[in-house]
């Protein structure tokens, strides 16, 4: 993610189509080696099949009724042969410890959970963390609208100390759920921000809603060509199916940020689709060059949704998210895209 700020002014509030002078570090090429080439990064205009979601990282921020805070990241993760869930919570130290982990086996059951329903307690830094789950009816969407994080028909429950830290899903009349949240308090606690990987065509479908009291908005990111036999990529991306933001020359625009007004609030979007085109497949200390004169790059790209509280906030990293309790807390929603 660094690559990806570290063009903006830490100041900025918007840059219309506005790209970096220089590309990564990591790589010797400019963007003067760029080729068109019809196998690049464009989807063609009538495909507007999704790509595939293969993995889902939210992270919550918890604050129990003494005022200490908690950090916990719930993971899914879903591909042609597993399939699993995973919690874990950042300690003092920022130190990542995994409290919970319900992984399948690589064969041909493998979407299985091994025990869709059950509880777990431990202790971690004099803390009591007890965890109680169901996912036996869960349902994952259907068709190409199947991804790795359910849409219905489960719970996840985390209790720390005796409080309810976090409740999602949507079972919350199940007898546990209610048994647990009428013997034990509630602390407060939100979605801070959220990441979720792509792989496949260069169209990207999500729902996001950027604050608690604000609504569900349908996004898609697409990436379409234009002029010269649709060559020359164009990048669009859409909010309730209309066009907020167009980035016209993706090739030479490959780093960007843009501003939009949603639901009362600021909305930054941050792009990085450099490896798209200046992708490497080996590694970057390997001394090879990356592929810069076919334009075929099948890297990754990185989008960000982030809001602000005004003009002048900061663009941030949500690594700066768990180093200070006194920020007021934004949303982030970050699409990692993998071009197959």
């Amino acid at each position: 993610m660094m690559d990806l700020i570290s063009c903006y002014s830490q100041y900025s509030t918007q840059i219309t189509e506005s790209t970096s002078s220089s590309v990564s570090p990591l790589s010797s090429t400019s963007c003067s080696n760029y080729k068109p080439s019809s196998s690049c990064i464009i989807s063609p205009n009538n495909n507007m099949i999704p790509s595939t979601q293969t993995a889902v990282a939210c992270l919550y921020k918890t604050t129990l009724t003494n005022n200490n805070h908690h950090y916990i990241t719930i993971t899914w993760y879903r591909n042609t042969t597993t399939q699993g869930l995973q919690i874990t919570t950042t300690t003092d130290h920022n130190t990542i410890t995994t409290i919970f982990r319900l992984n399948t086996h690589t064969h041909t059951h493998a979407r299985l959970f091994r025990k869709k329903k059950g509880s777990k307690t431990l202790e971690i830094n004099d803390a009591r963390f007890e965890i109680y789950y169901d996912l036996s009816n869960a349902v994952y969407g259907a068709g190409t609208g199947a991804g790795a994080e359910p849409v219905e028909g489960y719970y996840i429950l985390v209790v720390i100390d005796s409080e309810v830290a976090l409740f999602i899903g949507d079972m919350y009349e199940e007898h546990v759920v209610k048994k647990v949240k009428m013997n034990k308090m509630e602390g407060k606690y939100g979605l801070v921000c959220r990441k979720e990987h792509f792989t496949g065509n260069t169209v990207y479908a999500t729902k996001a809603r950027f604050s608690d009291s604000g609504n569900w908005h349908d996004i898609m990111i697409r990436c379409i060509g234009e002029l010269d036999g649709l060559k020359y990529p164009v990048l669009l991306v859409y909010i309730d199916k209309r066009v907020v933001i167009r980035v016209k020359r993706l090739q030479w625009n490959f780093r960007g940020n843009q501003t939009i007004f949603l639901d009362g609030l600021l909305v930054d979007l941050m792009w990085d689709v450099h490896d798209w085109f200046f992708h490497s497949d080996t590694d970057p200390g390997s001394g090879r060059e990356p592929d810069s004169e076919s334009g075929s790059g099948s890297g990754h790209a990185v989008f960000m949704f982030r809001t602000r509280s005004g003009l002048d906030s900061r663009l941030w990293l949500e690594e700066k998210i768990v180093k200070s309790d006194d920020q007021k807390n934004g949303f982030s929603l970050l699409i990692y895209a993998t071009k197959s």
